[in-house]
C-alpha cells in the first residue's frame, strides 16, 4: 500500500486543507503515516504570513527529502502561491500547487510515477473568482468540527500579504455549506467552527445571502448543537447578524473580533476600516444584544511608528473595550507589504516589553472574565485527551463561551453536550462539575 505523510504549516485554514488534501489520497487506498517516518509521498502544506513562515516551510520541506530522497514532495499552500520558483530552486522538489487546483494534486502525483520531471502548477490566484471545493467528513484530532466557508480577502492591511496568496474573497455554495455541515451532524459532532482566511466576507460576492442568511440555515440542522465563527471583522457584525445572536439557541457565545491596535493613527497606518470609537461602539452593540458575550481578539504590537504615546493611548482603549482573551504578537516585517518599507520600525527590545504588558493585561482579563460564571452551569464539549493533560479520571473542553473547563468524568464523555457547574475560575483553566450529560442525569454519586 502507497503511504503519505503531510505537515501543515500556519493557520486553521491550512490544517482544513491538509485534511481535505488527505481525504483525495484515502479514496485512492493511500495509507497516512507520520512525517517523521518513510513515506512514498510528502505534501508539506505551507505558511508566508511572516518571513519566518517562508523559512520553516523551507526546512521542513529539505527534511522530508532527507527522509526519502526517492519520495514525491509536493507542496501547497501560501508560500506555494507566493513563490513557487523558490520552492522549485530546492533539489528534490517534485510539484508545486499554490491555494487552488488541489484537486489536481492525485494526477499531478500520478504523472511524476510515471515520468519525474517537476511540475510547477501554481497561476495567478488574482483572477480566480470560485471557491474552491474541498469536503472534509472528519476531524482525526478534534471533537469540534471545522467547516470552510470563505477563502481570499479584499481588505489589503498594510502589514499582510495573504491578499496575494490567497486571492480576493469568495464564498462557498450555501447548499454545499449546509450539505456538508449536515455530514459533520451524521458523524457524530455537535459543534462546528466556520473557518475562512475571512470568514465575515462570507456572502460579499454572493447575490441577496449574507453569512446572517447561512447562519439561520445552519440552525435549522437538526442534531447540530452549536454553531462557532472563527474570526469575524467588528464591521461585518450588523443588525441582522445581531438578530442572529439574539434569537438562534445554536450561535455560540463568543466572538474573535480582531482589533489589531488600540490607537487611531496606528489603525490608520495599517489601513484598517474602522477607528477605536467606531469599535467600542459596536461592541457595546453586541454585549447589549449577548451580555455574557466572550469577545476574543488579535493584537500587534510594535506596528512602524507606534510611538510610546501611541502604545499608551492603545493600551488604555484595550483596557476600556475589556477582552475575555487578547492574543498578542509583536510586529513581524514582511519582505513585499507596505509596512515593511515605512519608516519609524520599533526597536524589537522595546516590542518585546510591550507584548508582555498586554499578555499580563490579557490574564486579567481572562480571570475576571471567568470569575463571572462561577457557580453558573455552562455546556461544556469535552475534547480528546491524547497526551493525558488533564490527568486520570478527568476531562476538559470549551464551553459555548469560550472558557476551558476542566472537570471530573470519564473518556467517553469526549465530543458529548456535557452540562457543568463552574467550581473554580482560573485565566487558563477553570474547573467545575459535572451536572448533567446531555438528557442523561448523572449519578448521585457525582451530584
Amino acid at each position: 500500500m502507497a503511504s503519505v505523510a503531510f505537515y501543515t504549516v500556519g493557520c486553521k485554514v491550512n490544517f482544513y486543507d491538509t485534511e481535505a488534501i488527505w481525504q483525495m489520497f484515502k479514496n485512492e487506498g493511500y495509507e497516512q503515516v507520520d512525517f517523521e517516518q518513510t513515506a512514498d509521498v510528502y505534501l508539506i502544506n505551507t505558511c508566508t504570513v511572516t518571513n519566518t513562515g517562508d523559512k520553516k516551510s523551507r526546512q521542513i520541506i529539505r527534511r522530508a527529502i532527507r527522509r526519502n530522497p526517492d519520495a514525491i514532495v509536493a507542496v501547497t499552500g501560501c508560500y506555494a502561491q507566493t513563490s513557487p520558483a523558490e520552492i522549485l530552486d530546492i533539489p528534490g522538489v517534485d510539484l508545486v500547487v499554490g491555494t487552488q487546483d488541489r484537486d489536481k494534486i492525485i494526477p499531478y502525483v500520478k504523472e511524476l510515477q510515471a515520468q519525474r520531471r517537476p511540475i510547477n502548477a501554481v497561476r495567478n490566484i488574482m483572477k480566480t473568482r470560485e471557491f474552491e471545493e474541498l469536503d472534509v467528513p472528519g476531524f482525526a484530532d478534534h471533537t469540534r468540527a471545522f467547516l470552510k466557508i470563505q477563502e481570499g480577502c479584499n481588505n489589503f492591511c498594510t502589514f499582510c500579504i495573504i491578499p496575494w496568496s490567497r486571492g480576493l474573497s469568495r464564498s462557498r455554495d450555501p447548499k454545499n455549506v449546509v450539505s456538508q455541515a449536515k455530514q459533520l451532524v451524521a458523524a457524530g459532532y455537535n459543534e462546528i467552527v466556520l473557518t475562512g482566511i475571512h470568514t465575515g466576507g462570507y456572502g460579499d460576492d454572493l447575490e441577496d445571502f449574507s453569512l446572517a442568511d447561512l447562519l439561520w440555515e445552519l440552525d435549522k440542522i437538526e442534531g447540530l448543537g452549536r454553531i462557532r465563527i472563527s474570526s469575524i471583522e467588528a464591521s461585518q457584525i450588523d443588525d441582522r447578524m445581531l438578530e442572529v445572536l439574539k434569537h438562534s439557541s445554536k450561535m455560540c457565545r463568543h466572538f474573535h473580533i480582531p482589533l489589531q491596535a488600540g490607537s487611531n493613527e496606528v489603525l490608520k497606518r495599517m489601513r484598517r476600516k474602522y477607528t477605536i470609537e467606531e469599535f467600542e461602539e459596536k461592541i457595546a452593540k453586541i454585549r447589549a444584544f449577548m451580555p455574557e458575550v466572550a469577545i476574543t481578539t488579535d493584537l500587534i504590537v510594535g506596528f512602524p511608528g507606534e510611538s510610546d504615546e501611541l502604545f499608551k493611548e492603545g493600551f488604555e482603549a484595550i483596557k476600556r473595550i475589556g477582552f475575555s482573551e487578547m492574543h498578542v504578537f509583536p510586529y513581524s516585517k514582511r519582505t513585499g507589504t507596505p509596512a515593511a518599507r515605512m519608516e519609524d520600525q520599533v526597536d524589537e527590545e522595546v516590542k518585546n516589553a510591550r507584548v508582555q504588558q498586554l499578555i499580563d493585561l490579557s490574564e486579567q482579563m481572562q480571570l475576571s472574565y471567568a470569575e463571572k460564571f462561577v457557580g453558573q452551569v455552562l455546556e461544556v464539549i469535552p475534547e480528546r485527551d491524547e497526551k493525558g493533560a488533564w490527568g486520570a479520571g478527568y476531562v476538559a473542553g470549551f464551553s459555548d463561551n469560550y472558557l476551558q473547563i476542566c472537570f471530573e468524568g470519564s473518556q467517553d464523555l469526549t465530543g458529548k453536550l456535557c452540562r457543568v457547574q463552574v467550581t473554580k475560575a482560573d485565566a487558563n483553566t477553570s474547573e467545575g462539575r459535572l451536572v448533567r450529560v446531555m438528557d442523561q442525569a448523572v449519578t448521585q454519586a457525582l451530584a
